[in-house]
């Protein structure tokens, strides 16, 4: 089996069986009006991060992480979010050293890219993580897909699934996780607090 690399987020650790295998790929979907970005800043904590950023300036994402009020590590942050997004993140993710996170956020940009240049890039992104023994984070957006998303959660080899609701005055996050390639998929949702930290919610859901 696959050396299991630990997220940084202790509660999924937990539930993942020690973390991730080295070498995936995992496709992290979320509604834009979530709190995913805490899960996100979390995970720069467990190693080494390239943090590449596609919407917001790499000045916003790393004033993100100054406030957090969480554990988070010092991840390279960069913005790639000019005209040949595809390009510039090929040229940074082929300096990754070994055993790193890959954080894009969000891969949207990229997922809107000519299918066959999409497919080269998910490609290479695979052979790189697996010769590095890394693991690549692809924040997606729900909201208004782009039209190579099923191929992003095709190629993935573990997909979180995080869904966010609203009920009565609470907000209430479950993150599935229906695909997991060297383990094993988890039959119940997690619920999460995403508040200043990543927690388990114990609260009972009332329907």
């Amino acid at each position: 089996m696959p050396d299991r690399l630990p997220t940084g987020v202790d509660v999924l650790d937990r539930q993942l069986g020690g973390g991730i295998p080295a070498g995936s790929i995992v496709c992290f979907t979320a509604d834009p009006a979530s709190q995913s970005e805490l899960l996100l800043y979390e995970l720069t904590d467990a190693r080494g991060t390239l943090y590449l950023t596609t919407l917001r300036s790499d000045q916003a994402v790393e004033d993100g992480l100054e406030r957090a009020k969480t554990s988070v590590g010092d991840p390279t942050v960069r913005d790639i979010g000019g005209d040949a997004p595809l390009d510039a993140a090929n040229r940074l993710i082929s300096t990754l050293p070994e055993g790193a996170n890959l954080l894009i956020d969000v891969a949207d940009p990229l997922e809107r890219a000519d299918r066959g240049r999409y497919r080269r890039f998910l490609t290479e992104l695979q052979t790189t993580m697996v010769n590095t023994n890394s693991v690549a984070f692809l924040h997606c957006m729900k909201e208004d897909e782009p039209p190579l998303r099923s191929m992003t959660k095709h190629v993935a080899d573990v997909v979180w699934d995080l869904r966010t609701s609203v009920r009565g005055t609470d907000v209430v996050n479950h993150l599935a996780v229906p695909k997991f390639r060297g383990g094993s998929a988890l039959d119940e949702t997690i619920k999460l607090k995403l508040e200043e930290s990543v927690t388990i919610d114990t609260s009972r859901d009332i329907a």
